[in-house]
């Protein structure tokens, strides 16, 4: 029997943990639509800086500064983030999203693996963070 006195997660279930079965941490390459989700870019500044290459429609966030932003990132939205290679860094801060409530995922082999599956990227503007 369901217990109608329980909260929907921000994923939709009624897992009352903090960690949904039903959210997974990442995502295909070949399955981003970068339409669909807030798209962010959390490239290390560096790697940012020495790219010509983004994902189109995505923001560059610096995961240094993710006290900075993080309070601004919607809970009401899917938001798909991707470092270099989708290692660490993407995980670190699919770590801190999920804490504070945000419905997100990492593309599996970041920006490279996005480019791999035939993805396009766009030229940056700007060129430096």
């Amino acid at each position: 029997m369901e217990d109608g006195n329980q909260t929907p997660r921000r994923c939709g279930c009624a897992n009352p943990t903090d960690k949904c079965p039903d959210l997974p941490r990442s995502i295909h390459p070949a399955k981003v639509k970068p339409d669909d989700a807030l798209v962010l870019d959390v490239r290390r500044a560096a790697d940012f800086a020495a790219s010509h290459e983004i994902i189109p429609g995505a923001f560059w966030k610096d995961p240094e500064k993710i006290d900075a932003w993080i309070g601004a990132v919607p809970k009401t939205h899917d938001v798909v983030i991707y470092c270099v290679r989708g290692d660490a860094i993407s995980n670190d801060i699919v770590d801190r999203l999920h804490a504070e409530g945000i419905k997100a995922r990492f593309i599996e082999g970041g920006i490279e693996g996005y480019k791999a599956a035939g993805s396009k990227v766009s030229r940056k503007q700007g060129g430096r963070p």
